[in-house]
């Protein structure tokens, strides 16, 4: 049978702003990816998410970004390896210590927005993240970029790594996510997007913008919690892929495949 973990972007309200529909999502989830103060999120939203993702069940992984609150952490930052190195490292303390208050141990550790585009096509930045996790905990299991930078610096970090694909996200023909910026970031058609994942899952390959076909290894799929549409979406996804064989099950499990 086909296996496949569902990740969501969690946690990144702050103070008195709401962002996401965090509860919903969790519902429909495998994996969370927590904020952890530097892109969004704050000590208070941290301890919610993690008490909510215990209640329901679903793994915890951090989501550590640059420390730019003000552009969501989307914004490109000039910083070196040992630099970008610190600050995973820092942000993935602060979330364990919340996640150590709840009895719970964190799963994976997901690069947020510009560090993890950056990250995926700079192998330095990718190796000092991977060694930055290791030397946490060699246990974590580093999420990135479907055949990016990501995988193969964590296999030389030694630690795992799991090939994350985007069910709203268009795709250039190197791999790389289109950048928000420009035409073709986003998939809007629901159902074009439940059956590019199908085919990612099923088939290994996803079609990119200017119809080259892409190798793929989707392990993990990540849904946008801060779409209006998110939780009909995931239902939705979930009931096409329960149709087409695929189990949604947390991520241990689908790497054990």
């Amino acid at each position: 049978m086909y296996k496949v973990d569902l990740n969501a972007d969690l946690g990144e309200s702050f103070g008195a702003y709401t962002l996401g529909m965090d509860e919903d999502v969790l519902r429909h989830i495998t994996s969370a990816n927590v904020a952890c103060g530097f892109h969004a999120g704050d000590a208070v939203v941290m301890r919610k998410t993690v008490r909510a993702a215990k209640e329901y069940a679903v793994a915890v992984g951090a989501h550590p970004g640059f420390p730019d609150l003000a552009g969501f952490g989307r914004r490109n930052m000039a910083v070196t390896p040992l630099e970008a190195k610190a600050y995973v490292q820092y942000q993935i303390g602060a979330l364990m210590a919340f996640m150590k208050a709840e009895g719970l141990s964190l799963q994976h550790v997901k690069p947020h927005g510009a560090l993890y585009n950056m990250s995926a096509v700079n192998m330095d930045l990718a190796v000092a993240i991977c060694e930055g996790i290791r030397e946490v905990d060699d246990e974590l299991i580093l999420m990135g970029l479907s055949g990016s930078c990501h995988i193969e610096a964590a296999r030389k970090a030694g630690i795992r790594a799991a090939g994350e694909v985007f069910a709203d996200r268009g795709y250039q023909a190197d791999g790389t996510l289109i950048p928000r910026s420009k035409p073709g970031a986003m998939i809007t058609d629901e159902n074009d997007a439940v059956a590019r994942v199908i085919r990612m899952v099923k088939e290994g390959v996803v079609v990119a913008a200017d119809g080259t076909v892409v190798p793929v290894q989707a392990d993990s799929v990540c849904l946008h919690g801060d779409n209006p549409h998110a939780v009909a979406f995931a239902e939705k996804l979930r009931h096409a892929l329960a149709q087409e064989g695929v189990a949604v099950t947390d991520l241990r499990t689908v790497l054990e495949r």
